[in-house]
C-alpha cells in the first residue's frame, strides 16, 4: 500500500508542479487580455444579472443565475477556505496570500472561459434538465475542429469523467465527511459514526431532489454560511486592527522575497510562498478544472455568455473575499508566529540514533500539554530553520520523530510549540477575538461548508455517471454516495492524507485535460463573448430599467 501512495505522490509532484501552475497562470492571463479584462465585466454586468437589472432570456435550463452561482460556490467555498489557507500561511508565509490573489484574479478569466464554452455546447435534449461540463464540450466541439476528432472527442470526454468521479467520491465526499466527524469529535466528543449518519441523512434528502433542490438549498445555505463566516472574520480583524496595515505590508514584501522565521514560523522563500499561494487558490476556486461548468450549465438562459460572466464572480468571492478573510484573521492574530508554549532548561542537545537525530530530552517542560497532542521544536540544519516534531505520550513524556542529516542539527531556542494544523490554526486565530469563538465558529463552518460541498459534488459526479453509463445508474450512484459518508466515519480512515493524495491526483488529470480544450476552443468563446457585449453597445440588449 505504501508503494501505491508513493506512486500517487510522485504523479502529484509532476502534475501539480511549478510548470503546471505557471501554465494555469499563463492561460488566465491569455484570456484576461483576449477578453479585454473580463474580470471587470463580471464585477459589473455579472452583478447586474444576479440582481435582475439585466435579464438573459428564457431558454432551456432548470435554475436561475443566482442558484447556479450558489451551487458552484457551494463546491468551492469549503474546508479549503478554513484549513487550506491556514496551511498556506503556516508554510508559505504572508507572501502566499499575494500569489493566492493573483491566481484568484486570473482565475476569473479562466472560469468565464470554461463556463461559456460549456454553455455553448451543453446538451439540452431535456430542456428542463440540461447536461454540461468539459465532457460535453469535448464530445460536441472537438469534432467540429477536425473530422479526425469525431471519435476522439467523446473518448476524451469519457476520460475527463473518470478523474471527475474519483475526486467527487474522495475529495468531494469522503474527505469532507471525515473532516466533519473528526472536528466534531475533537471539540465535543461526539462519536464519528453519529456525525456520519446525520450528515448522510441531510445529504440524502437534498440530492434526491436533483439539481433543482440542490440549487434551492445552495441558494439559501451559501449566502448564509459566507455571511456568518465573513462577519466573524471581520470582527476578529477589527479587534486586531492596529496590526492590519503591517500585515498588508508584510504580504506584499514577502511575496517577492524570503520571509524571515520568527517564533513558530520557520520562514519561507519566494518559491515556497509562490507554490503554496498558487496551489491554495487553484484548489479553492477550482479554476481550470472543468468541474464548476457542470453546475452552471443547468442555468435557464438563451444567452450562453451571461452565465460565463456570472461564473467569473466565483473565484472573486471564494478566493479574493473568503480566503482573504481567513488569511487576515490568522496573520493579524499572530498565531502563525506564536511563541513557545514551554521551554526546556538548557543545555539540550540533539543526539544521533539509528533512525536519525533527535533531542536528548524526553521530559515535558512546564505548560498545559494534552496526551496525544503533536508538538514541535525549531532546529537549524545547514543554516536552514525547520521543525522537528514529537508527540505527548500518555505518561506525559515526549516521543520524538527523527530527522536525517549528515551534519548535526542545532536546537535554536529551547522552545516547545503546540502544533496547530489546518482548521485548528484557524480556530485558534478566531479565539484571539473572543475566547471560544474558534471552537464554535470553525465547527459550525466545517458542517455548513462540508454539507454544501458534498451536495454539489454529488451532482458533479452524477453528471459524470450519466455521461458514461446513462441516467439509469443515478439512483445506485446516489445510494453509494450516502453509504460512503457513513463508512468514512466508522474509523477505517485514521488520517485524511491518503484521501488527499488520491483526490489531488484526480484534480491534476482534470486540469491536464481541460486546459488544452480551453486553448483549442478559446477563439470560439471570445467570438461569442465580444458579440454579446457588442449587441449591448448597439442597444440590442437593454437593461430592465432601460
Amino acid at each position: 500500500m505504501q508503494k501505491f501512495f508513493d506512486i500517487i505522490n510522485a504523479i502529484n509532484g509532476v502534475m501539480l508542479s511549478v510548470p503546471m501552475l505557471l501554465a494555469l497562470l499563463a492561460v488566465g492571463l491569455l484570456f484576461t487580455i483576449w477578453t479585454r479584462f473580463c474580470q471587470f465585466r463580471s464585477l459589473t454586468h455579472g452583478v447586474g444579472l444576479l440582481t435582475g437589472r439585466w435579464t438573459s432570456g428564457d431558454g432551456a435550463g432548470a435554475i436561475s443565475h443566482f442558484q447556479a452561482l450558489s451551487a458552484a460556490l457551494s463546491a468551492t467555498v469549503g474546508l479549503g477556505n478554513i484549513a487550506g489557507v491556514a496551511i498556506a500561511v503556516e508554510l508559505g508565509g504572508p507572501g502566499a496570500v499575494f500569489w493566492m490573489w493573483m491566481i484568484g484574479l486570473v482565475g476569473m478569466a479562466v472560469k468565464t472561459t470554461e463556463v461559456t464554452l460549456s454553455m455553448l455546447y451543453r446538451d439540452t435534449t431535456d430542456p428542463d434538465n440540461p447536461h454540461g461540463g468539459t465532457m460535453w464540450v469535448a464530445k460536441r466541439a472537438l469534432p467540429e475542429l477536425s473530422g479526425r476528432l469525431k471519435t476522439a472527442g467523446p473518448v476524451i470526454g469519457g476520460l475527463f469523467t473518470l478523474p471527475l468521479i474519483l475526486f467527487a467520491l474522495t475529495g468531494g465526499n469522503m474527505f469532507q465527511a471525515w473532516s466533519v466527524s473528526d472536528t466534531t469529535h475533537a471539540y465535543f466528543g461526539v462519536p464519528p459514526w453519529i456525525s456520519g449518519l446525520v450528515l448522510a441523512t441531510i445529504v440524502g434528502l437534498v440530492i434526491l431532489g436533483g439539481i433543482r433542490r440542490i440549487g434551492i438549498i445552495a441558494g439559501t445555505l451559501v449566502p448564509l454560511m459566507c455571511a456568518i463566516y465573513i462577519v466573524a472574520g471581520l470582527f476578529v480583524i477589527f479587534i486586531n486592527r492596529d496590526v492590519v496595515p503591517d500585515v498588508f505590508a508584510l504580504i506584499f514584501t514577502s511575496a517577492f522575497s524570503a520571509a524571515e522565521g520568527t517564533g513558530a514560523f520557520v520562514g519561507a522563500s519566494f518559491g515556497t510562498a509562490f507554490i503554496f499561494g498558487m496551489k491554495r487558490a487553484l484548489f479553492s476556486s477550482e479554476a481550470g478544472l472543468g468541474s464548476a461548468p457542470i453546475a452552471h450549465s443547468a442555468v435557464k438562459t438563451d444567452e450562453p455568455v451571461t452565465e460565463g460572466v456570472v461564473a467569473g464572480l466565483e473565484p472573486f468571492i471564494d478566493t479574493i473575499v473568503v480566503c482573504t478573510i481567513t488569511a487576515l484573521v490568522i496573520l493579524s492574530s499572530g498565531i502563525w508566529q506564536r511563541q513557545a508554549a514551554g521551554s526546556f532548561e538548557p543545555p539540550v542537545e540533539l543526539v544521533q540514533t539509528a533512525a536519525g537525530w533527535q533531542p536528548s530530552v524526553t521530559e515535558l517542560p512546564d505548560g498545559d500539554w494534552q496526551a496525544g497532542a503533536q508538538v514541535f521544536t525549531i532546529i537549524e540544519i545547514d543554516g536552514e530553520r525547520t521543525r522537528l516534531y514529537g508527540r505527548v505520550s500518555g505518561d506525559q513524556n515526549l516521543q520524538w520523530r527523527s530527522v536525517v542529516s549528515d551534519t548535526q542539527p542545532r536546537l535554536l531556542d529551547n522552545g516547545l510549540y503546540a502544533d496547530y494544523t489546518g482548521a485548528t490554526l484557524t480556530a485558534k486565530a478566531f479565539d484571539s477575538g473572543a475566547d471560544g469563538l474558534g471552537k464554535w465558529m470553525v465547527t459550525m463552518a466545517v458542517w455548513l461548508f462540508a454539507i454544501s460541498t458534498i451536495i454539489t459534488w454529488s451532482y458533479y459526479g452524477e453528471q459524470g455517471v450519466i455521461y458514461l453509463a446513462g441516467p439509469r445508474w443515478v439512483v445506485p450512484y446516489r445510494a453509494v454516495w450516502c453509504v460512503l459518508i457513513v463508512v468514512t466515519c466508522l474509523g477505517f480512515i485514521r488520517t485524511s492524507g491518503e484521501l488527499d493524495s488520491i483526490s489531488t491526483v484526480a484534480l491534476g488529470f482534470m486540469l491536464v485535460i481541460n486546459l488544452p480544450i480551453m486553448l483549442l476552443l478559446g477563439s470560439r468563446m471570445v467570438h461569442q463573448y465580444r458579440d454579446y457585449f457588442d449587441r449591448i453597445r448597439r442597444g440590442e440588449i437593454r437593461p430592465n430599467n432601460g
